[in-house]
C-alpha cells in the first residue's frame, strides 16, 4: 500500500475507550462502553440492530460528542474532536450509506482523501505555482497506487456512479487510505458484496493489517467477522454484553440470545 509502511506498535492499544454514554433525549444510545485496541488489530463490532454501533463510530470519529467517558486515540485523550481532527490525528473511516461524490471519476474521489495531508493554502492554490503543481501531481500518482491496492485500478477515470456497489465499497476504502490512517474504521465494508467479493474484501483488510494499519469493523456477516477478527465487542441496547476471541463470543449464551437467535434445545434439529 506504502513506499514506507507503518510500523505495528505490537500489543501496545491504540484505541482506548472508557465509559462511553451517548442519549438522545430520553433515548439511551449508549451506556458505560469501554474496550481498548492493541495496534495491529483487526477488531469486530457486532450487534442487532439498533445496538448502538454506528453511534459508537460517529463518537470516535468526532460526528458525535459523548455524553459521558473519554476517548484515548495513540496516548492522547480526544477532547472536544471534530471529523477533520480525528482524521488529521490517523483514524478514516467509511459509512454504511456510501458516501461518495457520484459525479467524479474514482481517481477523483480518492484524491480528495488527501486533503488532510496537503501542504498547499489557498495563495498556491491561485496561483498554481510549481510546488503546488509538484503535490497535485504526487497525489494523483497516490490516488492511483491506491485504486490498484483496492483492485479496482482499471476503473479509475470511471465517475463512481458507474461503479458497481462492491467496487463503490471498494472505492470508500481507497479514500480513507488516502488519509494515511493509522486506524481504519470500516462500518458494514461487505454490504452488498457477492460471495466472491467479500473473500477479496477479506485479502483487502488482511493486506492493509499487515501494512500496520488497525482495523475497527462493523460488519453483519457473521462468518466474515468470526473469520478474520483477532476479537470481537458485541453490544445491544447500547451495552456491551461481550467482548474476546471470537471462538468465545461464537458460544457466550447472551450472544445467542441478544444477536445470534434463540439457542436451541437438547434434542432440537
Amino acid at each position: 500500500m506504502s513506499s514506507e509502511p507503518i510500523a505495528s506498535a505490537g500489543k501496545a492499544p491504540i484505541l482506548e475507550v472508557k465509559g462511553i454514554g451517548k442519549r438522545f433525549g430520553g433515548l439511551t444510545a449508549l451506556s458505560d462502553v469501554s474496550f481498548s485496541i492493541a495496534a495491529g488489530e483487526i477488531y469486530g463490532l457486532i450487534g442487532p440492530n439498533g445496538a448502538g454501533k454506528t453511534t459508537l463510530f460517529n463518537v470516535l470519529t468526532g460526528i458525535y460528542r459523548q455524553d459521558e467517558g473519554r476517548v484515548r486515540f495513540r496516548g492522547e485523550a480526544l477532547e472536544d474532536p471534530t471529523p477533520d481532527r480525528i482524521a488529521t490525528l490517523g483514524i478514516a473511516r467509511t459509512f454504511q450509506n456510501i458516501r461518495l461524490f457520484a459525479n467524479l471519476s474514482a481517481v477523483e474521489n480518492v484524491m480528495i482523501g488527501r486533503h488532510v495531508r496537503t501542504h498547499a493554502g489557498v495563495v498556491g492554490a491561485i496561483l498554481r505555482n510549481a510546488g503546488t503543481r509538484a503535490e497535485e501531481a504526487a497525489i494523483e500518482r497516490r490516488a492511483h497506487e491506491l485504486l490498484r491496492y483496492v483492485g479496482i485500478a482499471q476503473r479509475g477515470n470511471e465517475l463512481a456512479r458507474h461503479l458497481s456497489y462492491g467496487d463503490q465499497r471498494r472505492l470508500e476504502i481507497a479514500r480513507a487510505l488516502a488519509t494515511e490512517p493509522r486506524l481504519l474504521a470500516l462500518d458494514e465494508p461487505a454490504a452488498g458484496m457477492n460471495a466472491t467479493e467479500k473473500v477479496e474484501l477479506r485479502k483487502l483488510l488482511e493486506s492493509i493489517r499487515a501494512d500496520g494499519v488497525t482495523i475497527l469493523l462493523i460488519e453483519h456477516d457473521v462468518r466474515l467477522v468470526m473469520g478474520l477478527c483477532d476479537r470481537v465487542l458485541v453490544l445491544d441496547y447500547g451495552r456491551k454484553i461481550a467482548e474476546g476471541v471470537p471462538k468465545e463470543i461464537q458460544k457466550d449464551p447472551r450472544v445467542i440470545a441478544a444477536y445470534l437467535g434463540k439457542p436451541r434445545e437438547e434434542g432440537e434439529p
